[in-house]
């Protein structure tokens, strides 16, 4: 059962959730680079806004990667990366989806721009 200050918690990161993806949009060319953290994995997809599609995605329990959390963001964001350069995609915007820009985020923030995606 959640309580009280979880569902605060929640709200309060779907308000900021929101606040960065009402400035945000994704296009065929440029397509939005969301993240999603959970207590044990991370994800993330590039997504065409204007066709609502998405184009790759990336996880770490789909690249069965071992290692701290950080190692797997970073694994991660260098196969999103990869994947985008195989579509020929070169730049894509980054959506931190609410988080603080900071530890596994920031990890495969910088993984992905290293492995040659920029943003």
């Amino acid at each position: 059962m959640k309580t009280k200050d979880t569902l605060r918690k929640q709200a309060r990161h779907h308000r900021r959730q929101a606040r960065v993806r009402a400035k945000l949009s994704g296009t065929a060319s440029r397509p939005r680079l969301t993240v999603k953290r959970s207590l044990q994995h991370i994800s993330c997809q590039l997504i065409d806004d204007l066709a609502g599609k998405t184009l790759a995605s990336a996880s770490d329990s789909a690249l069965k990667v071992k290692g701290t959390k950080v190692e797997k963001a970073q694994a991660v964001g260098t196969a999103i990366a990869e994947a985008a350069q195989k579509q020929k995609i070169t730049a894509a915007i980054f959506d931190r989806s609410g988080y603080l820009y900071h530890g596994r985020i920031k990890a495969l923030a910088e993984a992905a721009r290293a492995a040659g995606l920029q943003f």
